[in-house]
């Protein structure tokens, strides 16, 4: 089956009160149309067009990276109208699937069982709703046959109490939808081309409509302000952590607990406490604990590792068996071995870390190479940066680096060799010796502390 999927992505979204186009607002950081998007690249067999409007320049160069035919409706005159920009480039044995930019959370199942309908008819989704205000509703006739789609604004008393609405996403074979649009009228109180009006048309051509309900009225709720953003991006959070959870992860509190891009590997028994945020491409092991208000994008974290609470891990790799934290930084190109301790507020920057060696406490690192089973004294900084270019740190295997000592970089400390803390190393150092680099201390007897001489 040759699929085009239409999304509809041109409107401004006033009511977000925003100089951002809506479909750009994000849920789980990622845009409204990405979301859409992204479900139907699932689709087999499938071509996507987007039509956008509103804020044009900057929604192409904001998803530049999507690929798919867009198209500008220069005029927002209606869903029909909007539709109308692609008509000529829709094949007469297609299926036309019309899926809108700010509906984000819609299932591929919902879609696939939507699909099975368009092959001989016209297929409308359609969703029940306690409360159906500013829906059009679905009009039915005693046979319980959709006859046609009322807008909230076109309806009367009777029909306003409809609780079954259009959700606006329907599929269609191409050569049937052309001849439609062809026909659209704007004879309606917004005095817009209404693609819901070709639900009529196709009943009046003795087509019967085939509906379809999603498992959730959430699936087909679209964004229109704050609130239902809000609301999707909890529903959606909601889902992730049950997902999660259902393949073996302990979360102290699904309800304080963010995805905001893929977890592409997942182990068992892993522990996320509270207020923690996975981001980017995930990949965790097996036996994995992450503390309180951790936040780990673009990472690998490997079996048996240890996060202790309000880490910050980004585009970093940690071994097996290694411990990060508390309040440590790993930021991008920070590559550690197995058994490796990051202790409290140390930032790792560029560097690789071989086993066994650990950074506990108050350091800096960075453009480092750095051998296994080292100890990095508290207070140790690479400098790296002159001001222009960054230089390298090497340090060998089962080096010492006593506190407080500042690497200016390049520079490498050799194998089994300590550095004496409070020591500031410019020259290469030698294997298995002690490198000092202090001003001499002295004492000076004589010398009198200042004291404050009253006025």
């Amino acid at each position: 089956m040759k699929l085009t999927t239409v999304i509809l992505a041109a409107g401004k979204g006033t009511r977000m009160r925003s100089a951002m186009p809506k479909i750009l607002h994000k849920i789980a950081n990622r845009s409204l149309l990405e979301h859409v998007y992204d479900m139907s690249r699932e689709l087999d067999n499938n071509e996507i067009k987007i039509i956008y409007g509103h804020g044009g320049n900057q929604v192409l160069e904001t998803l530049k990276h999507l690929e798919a035919e867009w198209t500008e409706q220069k005029e927002q005159l209606g869903t029909g109208h909007a539709v109308q920009q692609v008509q000529s480039q829709i094949a007469d044995d297609a299926i036309v699937l019309i899926l809108y930019g700010d509906v984000p959370l819609l299932k591929l199942n919902t879609v696939q069982k939507l699909l099975e309908g368009a092959k001989e008819s016209l297929s409308l989704l359609t969703v029940t709703l306690a409360n159906p205000s500013g829906y059009g509703r679905i009009v039915r006739n005693e046979q319980n046959k959709v006859v046609k789609i009322v807008e909230e604004k076109d309806a009367d008393v009777s029909q306003k109490m409809i609780n079954e609405v259009n959700t606006g996403i329907l599929a269609v074979r191409g050569g049937l939808l052309k001849t439609w649009l062809s026909r659209l009228e704007n004879n309606n109180a917004q005095k817009e081309y209404y693609l819901t009006d070709v639900i009529e048309m196709a009943v009046n051509d003795g087509f019967e409509i085939v509906t379809s309900q999603p498992a959730s009225e959430d699936e087909v709720l679209g964004v229109n302000n704050r609130m239902q953003l809000a609301h999707l991006e909890r529903v959606y959070q909601k889902e992730q952590a049950e997902k999660m959870m259902a393949e073996g992860v302990t979360l102290a509190d699904p309800a304080r607990f963010e995805v905001r891009g893929y977890v592409d590997k997942l182990g068992i028994d892993i522990e996320i406490d509270i207020n923690v945020i996975l981001e980017g491409a995930i990949s965790i092991g097996n036996n994995v604990k992450i503390g309180a208000n951790s936040i780990i994008k673009n990472a690998v974290i490997h079996d048996d590792v240890e996060i202790l609470p309000n880490c910050i891990i980004e585009d970093a790799e940690v071994g097996r068996g290694s411990r990060v934290g508390p309040f440590a930084r790993l930021r991008p190109q920070a590559l550690l071995a197995d058994n490796v301790h990051i202790g409290n507020f140390v930032e790792i920057k560029k560097s690789k870390i071989a086993t066994g060696s650990k950074v506990n406490h108050l350091s800096y690192i960075g453009d480092s190479v750095i051998g296994s089973h080292v100890n990095i004294g508290a207070g140790t900084i690479t400098c790296n940066y002159d001001g222009v270019n960054k230089f390298q740190t090497i340090i060998g295997d089962n080096a010492f680096i006593g506190s407080n000592s500042q690497l200016v970089a390049p520079v490498s400390i050799g194998n089994n060799a300590t550095i004496g803390a409070g020591s500031t190393i410019t020259k290469d150092t030698p294997d298995g010796q002690l490198t000092l680099a202090r001003a001499k201390q002295i004492s000076i007897a004589s010398w009198q502390r200042p004291v404050k001489k009253e006025k």
